[in-house]
């Protein structure tokens, strides 16, 4: 597969307008060629640092409390003083929103960093500048292309590792894991990377959470080892209030390989079908009726959310 015919489940229609967007840095709204950081912030030298991703649709932020309830969990994990409450984030957030005129098909990336260093190492408590926050907004639509063509996966030997080490529930700044997978994929010639759990259950994908469906039960991970993603949790909560069978289990490559349908839930691309794994034809190799029928739902949803 060439590189112009590989797509992403980030991939979106070009918008020109990207080009002046304006970004929140620490307090300050700039042009996004002066937005910049220092080469002494911990984001930046040791990927000490948490994120979020939103969505602004029809004017409104879908399920910006659990987003923003998300986000401070990790930084109380990691010890992370934030600088400014919840009501001031959120104020933020809106203020960076307004400045650019945006009303809806917006991506947000909201990033925290444990801020500048005094020194080039390690250790927490040479952060002594306070955190570093910066919200990008872009003008961003998935692209439909991808919808009506589907992706790709090959499954590699790079997991989802165990709490004990890096919890894979985190937004973290640190993703080289996903990308080394996500690299190991592409050499492949697939579109992403399918990662398993530490003991060779099937989990999510470097970016997205994983579902498949099979003789009309939709199955995902348990949720042990897996992106703690709010789009997941929504699709789940969906089938259970439309009497659709759903279970978090533990399931392998046999199962996911024998799916009638499979697709990958995240916030910015909601639902993706997924048409192949590991050069095996998922279905009949295109979106399916469960599909459709949970990604109108979930439509349904967004229109409706605060």
């Amino acid at each position: 597969m060439t590189d112009e015919n590989r797509i992403s489940t980030h991939y979106s229609t070009d918008d020109e307008r990207n080009k002046d967007i304006l970004i929140y840095v620490d307090g300050d709204i700039v042009h996004r060629d002066q937005a910049m950081v220092s080469v002494y912030d911990s984001g930046f030298m040791l990927g000490d640092g948490i994120w979020e991703g939103l969505r602004l649709h029809n004017g409104k932020i879908p399920f910006l409390n659990e987003h923003l309830d998300r986000l401070y969990e990790a930084a109380k994990y990691i010890a992370l003083d934030m600088g400014m409450s919840r009501a001031e984030l959120e104020a933020a957030i809106w203020r960076t929103l307004k400045a650019n005129n945006m009303q809806t098909h917006v991506h947000i990336r909201l990033m925290v960093t444990r801020g500048r260093k005094a020194k080039p190492f390690q250790h927490p408590h040479l952060s002594i500048y306070g955190p570093t926050i910066v919200i990008i907004a872009e003008h961003s639509k998935p692209d439909e292309g991808i919808m009506s063509q589907g992706v790709r996966l090959h499954t590699v030997p790079h997991h989802r590792g165990l709490p004990l080490t890096q919890d894979p529930k985190l937004n973290s700044h640190s993703k080289l894991n996903c990308i080394i997978a996500l690299n190991h994929a592409v050499r492949a010639g697939a579109d992403e990377a399918l990662m398993l759990d530490p003991f060779g259950f099937v989990n999510t994908t470097n970016a997205c959470n994983f579902f498949i469906v099979r003789k009309g039960e939709v199955w995902t991970s348990t949720g042990d080892y897996c992106m703690n993603g709010i789009t997941r949790r929504k699709v789940v909560d969906i089938c259970s209030e439309n009497d659709i069978p759903a279970f978090e289990r533990n399931f392998s490559l046999v199962d996911a390989y024998g799916a009638d349908e499979a697709f990958l839930t995240g916030t910015f691309g909601a639902l993706t079908p997924v048409i192949e794994i590991d050069g095996r034809v998922i279905g009949e190799g295109r979106a399916g009726p469960w599909f459709d029928r949970i990604g109108t739902l979930y439509g349904e949803l967004l229109n409706q959310a605060d």
